[in-house]
């Protein structure tokens, strides 16, 4: 007897996570529909060989459907999409905002999941040339996912997983969290803290080269070398750092970061961000109306 292989329904395929989850689940067993509405999007699935399925098609006949557009439109295309799924089919997102902030159209018979991402670590050991090429993962890299389930069975977090693993292969480990844990790890872990703290190594940079007058390479040399022994240190406790960057340390935390900034760990200010990322006036989980401010 034939055992058929799950359906999985990629939503906004010709999207830059579309295409990059298409080509995984591709070269999976899985039976794969590509749904795309943007002419330009559409364009690239064909140039890529997939064959376009209309969106509402996919969504009736796929045991997954993947919501890979982007956050600002999850409410309008759940909406869409959500009632015409199977009972018992698996809703997945690749980002907590929209779950968290209860934008998404809601059943009782199906399982809402969300997945994202954590990248190849920077503590990674790479060997080949396509490892260390790729450093969003997903292609060469191994890194972890960390992921959500609502009202879900073993047999749906099973179908999830697999489908997790296969979109962000090669994949480490999947670490199951509530909805709310992934939402404090996105935005507010990586993308309020570890992005912007990226960004203001790149102003200051910018500000070294440009204003002090340093050669570019020195600088760049530098920084890249110091990021690295601060993560080393900082994380995983490889060396200790000298009285005297003790000290300068100390002036930085004075200078830039405000007293009070744990404050983003609230969960009402987790709310305020995450109505500014869904461009919403508010919050909507369990009717609670939190509104952004500006």
């Amino acid at each position: 007897m034939t055992i058929q292989s799950p359906t999985v329904a990629v939503i906004g395929a010709g999207g830059k996570m579309g295409m990059r989850l298409s080509a995984n689940l591709e070269a999976s067993p899985y039976s794969v529909l590509f749904a795309e509405t943007h002419p330009a999007a559409q364009a690239r699935v064909q140039e890529a060989g997939r064959r376009l399925t209309d969106g509402e098609e996919a969504a009736v006949a796929s045991d997954v459907v993947i919501l890979a557009v982007p956050d600002v439109v999850l409410d309008r295309v759940s909406a869409a999409l959500v009632p015409l799924m199977r009972p018992g089919a698996v809703v997945m997102t690749l980002d907590p905002a929209a779950a968290h902030a209860g934008v998404l159209a809601q059943r009782a018979d199906i399982t809402y999941a969300c997945a994202h991402p954590c990248h190849p670590s920077v503590f990674c050991h790479r060997t080949t040339e396509e490892e260390h090429a790729d450093s969003f993962g997903g292609v060469a890299a191994p890194q972890d996912v960390v992921a959500a389930l609502d009202q879900a069975d073993d047999d749906a977090r099973q179908l999830a997983e697999g489908v997790i693993r296969t979109i962000y292969g090669p994949v480490l480990d999947v670490h199951w969290v509530t909805v709310a844990q992934l939402a404090s790890l996105e935005p507010t872990l990586v993308e309020t803290v570890a992005c912007m703290v990226g960004g203001l190594l790149a102003e200051a940079l910018q500000e070294t080269v440009e204003t002090v007058g340093v050669p570019e390479a020195a600088a760049r040399a530098m920084l890249l070398g110091h990021i690295q022994i601060a993560l080393t240190n900082t994380l995983q406790g490889a060396h200790t750092f000298s009285d005297g960057c003790m000290i300068a340390m100390g002036y930085g935390r004075e200078m830039i970061v405000k007293p009070d900034w744990k404050r983003i760990f609230d969960p009402a200010e987790l709310d305020r961000v995450l109505a500014r990322m869904l461009r919403i006036d508010a919050v909507r989980r369990d009717a609670q109306l939190v509104q952004t401010t500006e």
